[in-house]
């Protein structure tokens, strides 16, 4: 005779449901973009970033003993939030931006007319 734990569980018959009255309908979920084209220019950091590496290296001097990057992240984050328009960073990034910018045209040029596969081969 078997013992229970020796025999296989029946499988269940399952039924299938339609959507339930009032629930959301469930949207296909977006596929992850691929990693594109490699050769692309790379999109400049924002102001903020800007802000980041300089707020970073005072409150590092500031507070030796925090390490973490989520606190120091934390303080930069509340700083910038209070702080008033700072000129400097956003003059920075929309210059780094028009180059960017500058560098996609040439990039778009050179893929439409076809170098782009050539210099691959």
């Amino acid at each position: 005779m078997k013992t229970r734990s020796q025999t296989a569980p029946k499988p269940l018959k399952t039924v299938a449901l339609g959507p339930r009255p009032g629930s959301p309908k469930r949207r296909p979920r977006p596929k992850p973009a691929g990693k594109g084209d490699l050769r692309a220019p790379k999109k400049p950091p924002t102001a903020f970033f800007y802000f980041m590496e300089d707020f970073r290296k005072t409150y590092k001097q500031e507070n030796p003993s925090v390490k973490s990057m989520q606190e120091i992240g934390k303080a930069c984050g509340e700083k910038w939030n209070t702080m008033a328009f700072e000129v400097k960073y956003y003059d920075i990034a929309t210059e780094k931006r028009a180059e960017f910018e500058k560098a996609m045209v040439e990039y778009n040029k050179k893929k439409e007319s076809g170098e782009m596969s050539e210099e691959s081969d």
